[in-house]
């Protein structure tokens, strides 16, 4: 005689990740403006009440994507400083910058993490909240990548300066362009 195994509901913690996940993909997609709850939660599988439920409002559903996103580059960046060949704050910043332009464009790369970063950028320029959770996700990532580095404040300035530049290259294709403004652009960066 066969039993029948309980069915086993996911905890709002899972349904939260899941949520989440999901959102990631139809905001980088879409941006903050043109993405609803109703197709969140469409793509996740709940009803959007229970998105409501996970998350008050679309904001905060969006504060949320922003926020994971920057634990995401932060992990990404600490697995490189613990892989450096080297602990000057030049061998440093290099594998930190390798390993993120193998992150939003490459091999280990999730596309849509660099799109929800553009989006969020563009959303932060008239949305309060949403520029807090950039503004906040950057301060982290600046002090950060300055204690791990070890690098000068200029040197700082340029890893973000040219992981910017990374966002804008690979955001165009302009890599993929044989032209002189496109050479000029993409010159000494890595591609993936």
């Amino acid at each position: 005689m066969k039993t029948e195994r309980p069915r086993q509901l996911s905890t709002a913690e899972e349904r939260r990740a899941t949520v989440l996940r999901t959102a990631i993909g139809a905001f980088a997609a879409r941006g903050y403006f043109g993405t609803t709850t109703t197709e969140v939660a469409k793509a996740a599988g709940i009803s959007q009440a229970y998105v409501y439920r996970l998350f008050p409002n679309k904001e905060s559903l969006f504060v949320a994507v922003v926020e994971h996103c920057f634990v995401r580059v932060r992990a990404n960046l600490e697995q490189a400083v613990a892989e450096a060949p080297g602990g000057s704050p030049e061998v440093v910043l290099d594998a930190m910058g390798d390993s993120y332009a193998k992150l939003i464009t490459g091999e280990d790369g999730d596309g849509d993490l660099m799109l929800v970063q553009l989006q969020a950028q563009a959303a932060a320029a008239s949305e309060p909240a949403v520029r807090e959770a950039v503004r906040q996700g950057y301060a982290r990532l600046v002090e950060y990548v300055r204690g791990a580095s070890g690098g000068s404040e200029r040197q700082v300035q340029e890893f973000f300066a040219l992981g910017m530049l990374c966002h804008l290259i690979a955001s165009t294709g302009a890599d993929e362009v044989d032209a002189p403004w496109s050479r000029t652009l993409s010159a000494g960066i890595r591609h993936y």
